[in-house]
């Protein structure tokens, strides 16, 4: 088994680096698909909602690896590939005021318009109550990841380790979007 496993990956980290944004909005995809299937089942739908599943895979497809592929590759640009303490935080401080709050608020609202299908009125209401509480809480687990991202990553599994983050992250925010309407319904 181990050498399956050994051979999946080699295979995985040359397509990453022939094609490293397409491998990882795929990636980012897959990982989004597999956090979404466990917040289902985490949050008691009996049958897979596979519309939602697709989804929220083509948010991750689309979206969140190819903005973070950009936003890893604009960091090193910016901080000129530096790793030591003081520019770690300064990259952990500019993600989380910038990208942090706006992939929180975007996720949400593709959350609601499009996953959910609600009305424009409803998702600006929910996202304007939730937001602040996701945000915070945001701002409690994401800095300790952007320092093991930026201090310890290489940067071709900068995006890779954010994803994997990320998938779990996203089972929070799915069963935080879905707490709430399910309480109006």
């Amino acid at each position: 088994m181990s050498e399956i496993v050994k051979e999946a990956w080699r295979k995985y980290l040359t397509v990453l680096q022939l094609h490293p944004l397409r491998t990882k909005a795929i990636t980012a995809g897959v990982l989004v698909g597999c956090s979404d299937v466990i917040a289902q089942k985490i949050s008691g739908i009996k049958r897979l909602q596979l519309r939602r599943l697709l989804l929220l895979m083509l948010y991750g497809l689309a979206y969140s690896g190819p903005f973070g592929h950009f936003l890893h590759k604009l960091m090193d640009v910016i901080f000129q590939g530096k790793k030591d303490n003081k520019t770690v935080a300064k990259k952990v401080l500019l993600e989380q005021l910038t990208s942090s709050p706006w992939n929180n608020f975007f996720f949400m609202m593709y959350y609601g318009l499009v996953v959910e299908g609600r009305p424009w009125g409803h998702v600006k209401n929910k996202v304007r109550k939730d937001y602040p509480s996701v945000q915070l809480t945001a701002w409690k687990f994401w800095p300790i990841v952007g320092w093991i991202n930026y201090q310890y990553m290489p940067l071709q599994f900068r995006v890779l380790f954010h994803s994997f983050v990320a998938s779990c992250w996203a089972i929070f925010l799915n069963l935080k979007a879905r707490s709430v309407t399910a309480k109006k319904d």
